[in-house]
């Protein structure tokens, strides 16, 4: 049970997602130091709070982004982009994370969550949910805008449901022939098998690549209109864009990377599930049973996200 340090709070966690960083972290691929607790995406509610506390109390239901703490007094704190600041704080590689009983957090990195919205579907939200409305977001998509969602799997699901709340033509890009009838359900006006398909279709002004197959990616990219804009939400091992750029050229076509970017997008993202216009679909798991929803993640067998409940 830790105890919380000045400008601190204690949560009880009642769910925490379980997403494939998870896998990455556990084999070494970010070059964080051991034993570490790992889980970004905590949920619960404030047990205690430390010295100086003053903006949350006990009792209140809050979520824990992966950014804890910043330095505050770089070039990109200064610009209020503490997300990119050198000596950031994160929650399961500087700090220990959300998949225990109790997490010690800073009070000014928690959010406090939605009266409508779930332990177990504002989770997902903390991360997966934030990158990819944060994704949508700095696509600056118009009036009348075409959104294509690359790949329907845990990000996706979730990216298709948000361009639809949010009122934009939604086509969903899938090889899976079984996920046909589920984009449309999610909300997808259009569903291709491929780029090549969407582009005789008359293409998307922006493609939110959830999918982590850079092949796909760089297809993706011809299916883009003239001014479009592609939003790469993750990657493979492999390297990327060994495409000719005679066609990004000649379209003005924009490539941007977005992962949790402000926090008025989280904001967003969970007012849309507390509202019942976005639903999570969750797989739910024992803090004992974390083993099993592990091999299930690395497996790529969780429909589409594992959520540990580690007290009930």
């Amino acid at each position: 049970m830790p105890e919380p340090g000045a400008h601190q709070v204690v949560i009880k966690v009642h769910a925490s997602g379980l997403c494939y960083t998870d896998v990455h972290q556990a084999l070494g691929h970010f070059g964080m130091p051991y034993p570490m607790r790992l889980g970004h995406e905590p949920v619960g509610e404030i047990v205690a709070v430390g010295a100086g506390v003053t903006s949350r109390s006990v009792g209140d239901r809050v979520g824990v982004p992966w950014v804890q703490a910043s330095c505050g007094r770089c070039e990109w704190c200064t610009r209020g982009l503490p997300v990119i600041c050198p000596g950031v704080v994160q929650a399961a590689i500087d700090m220990p994370g959300g998949h225990a009983e109790y997490l010690l957090a800073f009070a000014a990195a928690t959010v406090l969550l939605p009266s409508g919205i779930s332990y177990e579907q504002a989770a997902p939200i903390m991360c997966a949910g934030y990158t990819v409305y944060s994704g949508l977001r700095i696509a600056e998509p118009q009036v009348r805008d075409r959104i294509a969602v690359l790949g329907i799997g845990g990000l996706g699901h979730l990216a298709l449901q948000f361009a639809h709340a949010a009122g934009f033509h939604t086509i969903a890009l899938t090889q899976s022939p079984d996920k046909v009838e589920l984009a449309q359900r999610l909300g997808a006006d259009e569903v291709f098998a491929d780029a090549a398909e969407l582009a005789k279709a008359g293409g998307a002004d922006v493609v939110l690549a959830t999918s982590n197959s850079n092949a796909a990616m760089q297809q993706a990219v011809e299916a883009l209109r003239p001014l479009g804009r592609l939003v790469i939400m993750g990657v493979d091992g492999g390297s990327m864009f060994s495409f000719a750029p005679a066609a990004a050229l000649t379209k003005r076509i924009r490539i941007l990377t977005s992962s949790q970017n402000d926090r008025r997008d989280l904001y967003d993202a969970l007012q849309y599930v507390a509202e019942g216009r976005v639903k999570v679909a969750t797989e739910t798991f024992a803090l004992a049973d974390i083993p099993r929803a592990y091999d299930k993640v690395a497996g790529g067998t969780v429909r589409f996200r594992a959520v540990i409940l580690p007290n009930g």
